[in-house]
């Protein structure tokens, strides 16, 4: 294949990560067979690299890929400790491994062309995209899937990040409870300015990855995450005599209502993060990221337009702006903005709602428990900006942040296998 002749498919995957994973696995399931698919990436992805924890229905098509999942969750602030009945949903474990493995089954039997190179340019001119790679190759496309991490169109009103680094803790004895997941323990020391917390995802008794998290502006140093991250192991009681980390990770995920457009142009859409997966108010994005696969191969199979609905509702990102701007402007605290949110809701509904499920009058339900002047406040000055927004030109987006790859939520650097970090990290996606 040289420029002269281009690869002439119908369907071009930019990006090899989980996004790209679970839509050849979709294709795959909804009988997709007819189509000439190329995907293009760098990397071949293998192995565990990469975790999601998400929440949803038992009894899916992942659940054999699932290292562990969990029908009760704890929420913990330094007056109380509440665990949460999840029924009807559970929250549930993916490691990479799996979905890289079943990815590969499908890419084989859709016949799919593989490019190891990267997408250089991509040019649309409304019937067809030329996509040049890396290595002087070509591909004329129908569509374009682009999974790759983009930048958002403008700043946003608010930025935060999501940071964190977790240790995949082995112990010699049984120290952990494998029936229940530590979602958010806000027993940490609160930054002067964010919300910080721990979670435990127990994989066995023995083994379970322990976080440490901020929700804030800026990033800390190694040092600052291996001290907090040591904090909060302290705090759940473990002896770090009795514990080795098996693998550890870091990750940045960006929590801002600035704008990621799914479609850029008429034949090619976004996915993943930079399709809008990612949810403002809490980083999580693989239920969104599923939805879109999902969507896509059911469009393409029914002989549509590969073009999923918005990931989010518009009035949850609404909210989640508001959400952000009542934290960033010190009008609410994070403990006590979603402790009120558990304390006050059913988790189920909270879970929907965090996940784009809930119908507007669950969500004012939602509204009525966050604390009222602090909100009203934020709303009032998201509008303002709003109308601002419009008036002047558009402000640029900030830079990706260094750690920020894939087409997941986040980067997570992996470590080799039995220590913390060498300065041999691999930069993965979570």
């Amino acid at each position: 294949m040289t420029d002269s002749a281009p690869l002439v498919v119908d369907l071009a995957l930019l990006g090899g990560g989980g996004a790209a994973s679970l839509l050849l696995a979709a294709l795959d399931r909804h009988g997709v067979r007819d189509l000439r698919i190329a995907i293009v990436d760098p990397v071949r992805r293998r192995g565990q690299d990469r975790t999601w924890a998400f929440w949803g229905h038992p009894d899916t098509d992942l659940d054999p890929l699932l290292s562990a999942s969990w029908r009760q969750v704890e929420v913990a602030t330094a007056a109380r400790r509440r665990v949460l009945d999840l029924t009807p949903l559970r929250y549930a474990m993916l490691r990479s491994g799996p979905v890289y493995d079943r990815a590969a089954d499908a890419e084989r039997r859709l016949d799919a062309t593989r490019i190891v190179a990267p997408a250089e340019t991509v040019r649309d001119d409304g019937t067809r995209v030329l996509v040049r790679t890396g290595d002087g190759r070509a591909v004329r496309a129908a569509w374009v899937l682009d999974s790759r991490p983009r930048p958002p169109a403008r700043a946003g009103r608010t930025t935060w990040l999501q940071h964190f680094r977790g240790w995949w803790l082995e112990a010699d004895r049984q120290v952990f409870d494998p029936t229940r997941a530590v979602l958010m323990d806000f027993r940490t020391p609160q930054p002067p300015r964010g919300v910080s917390f721990g979670y435990v995802l127990p994989v066995s008794d023995r083994y379970a990855l322990v976080e440490y998290t901020e929700f804030s502006p800026d990033l800390l140093t190694d040092a600052g995450y291996d001290s907090a991250l040591a904090g909060y192991r302290d705090l759940l009681g473990l002896d770090p005599a009795g514990l080795r980390v098996r693998e550890v990770e870091n990750g940045v995920i960006p929590m801002t209502d600035a704008p990621f457009p799914a479609r850029p142009s008429p034949r090619v859409v976004r996915l993943g993060t930079a399709g809008g997966a990612t949810r403002p108010s809490t980083g999580f994005t693989f239920s969104a990221m599923y939805r879109q696969a999902d969507q896509v191969a059911r469009a393409l199979a029914a002989g549509r337009a590969p073009v999923p609905a918005p990931a989010y509702p518009a009035r949850h990102r609404w909210m989640d702006a508001v959400a952000l701007r009542a934290l960033h402007r010190g009008g609410v605290g994070g403990p006590e903005f979603f402790d009120r949110l558990f304390d006050r809701n059913p988790a189920e509904r909270v879970l929907r709602f965090l996940d784009g499920g809930t119908t507007p009058a669950e969500e004012v339900a939602i509204m009525n428990s966050t604390r009222l002047l602090p909100m009203i406040a934020a709303t009032a000055g998201d509008a303002v900006h709003r109308v601002r927004d419009r008036l002047r030109p558009t402000r640029p987006a900030p830079a990706v942040p260094p750690a920020v790859v894939g087409d997941a939520p986040g980067a997570t650097l992996t470590t080799r296998r039995g220590g913390p970090p060498s300065g041999e990290d691999d930069v993965r996606a979570r």
